[in-house]
């Protein structure tokens, strides 16, 4: 159960919510993580605030890119830094519930599965419970998966003894979808811990906060992730958007 958990956090002009992300993690009831803060170039205080969190923290280790290159790249710094037996994601504006570690590591150990997710709240820009929930299907498989990103990024924990590290896209945008979708398809099906254990910021200045912004990268996915022609890549980002807005929001509980 001691295993040592990388967490990975890249950080740009994060200075407005980083301080309770870092805290969410210093709280957790599974104490033997080390989370890697990497600052994307930032123009605020962001890497003032990283530094003074390492000064403080032995776990926490402050890294600053020499040019903004955008979150994929940053994170794929921090994983090549790790020295975890488990990685897990939180971003800067996030935060997780404090037993968040223990219970999914736990879940994870006691089932023997190399991956594993969690529901997720969501939060407005200042902290408040939006009292939505964000569940998912008791099993994801790689079909699943391929027409809708199930997985919130804030939630997601992978075995490093299993999978090695495994390299993240510099796209923009999806990131994420792309990791669990090599994930899925070495395991086949993914379980998720039943309980929300994370709040996901909802941000007016977010691309993730308006489902239509993510179309060119969703079709960016099948096109050149997927290596899908236009057409089939189009009939694709179609079928997303589908499962996305019909079949997705009835895993919302209010």
């Amino acid at each position: 159960m001691n295993s040592l958990v990388s967490i990975i956090t890249p950080c740009f002009n994060s200075e407005k919510y980083l301080s309770k992300a870092v805290q969410s993690v210093i709280s957790q009831t599974h104490q033997n993580w080390e989370l890697l803060l990497v600052d994307d170039c930032s123009s605020d205080a962001t890497f003032a605030i990283i530094s003074n969190f390492a000064s403080q923290d032995s776990r926490i280790k402050a890294f600053k890119l020499d040019k903004n290159s955008g979150a994929g790249v940053a994170r794929n710094f921090a994983i090549q830094q790790a020295s975890g037996n488990y990685i897990a994601f939180l971003d800067a504006d996030d935060l997780w519930k404090s037993d968040k570690l223990e219970k999914q590591i736990n879940f994870m150990q006691t089932q023997n599965i190399p991956f594993t997710f969690s529901f997720y709240e969501t939060i407005d820009e200042v902290g408040n419970l939006r009292n939505e929930t964000i569940t998912t299907p008791s099993k994801i498989t790689y079909q699943q998966l391929y027409f809708c990103n199930w997985i919130g990024n804030l939630t997601g924990i992978y075995s490093v003894d299993f999978f090695g590290k495994i390299p993240i896209s510099s796209i923009k945008k999806r990131q994420d979808w792309m990791l669990w979708l090599q994930i899925v398809k070495q395991i086949e099906t993914a379980i998720p811990f039943p309980e929300s254990l994370a709040y996901y910021r909802v941000r007016e200045d977010s691309i993730s906060a308006s489902k239509w912004k993510l179309i060119k990268y969703n079709f960016k996915v099948y096109r050149n992730f997927h290596q899908r022609n236009f057409f089939m890549a189009s009939l694709d980002t179609m079928r997303f958007l589908y499962v996305q807005l019909v079949i997705k929001p009835k895993f919302k509980k209010k």
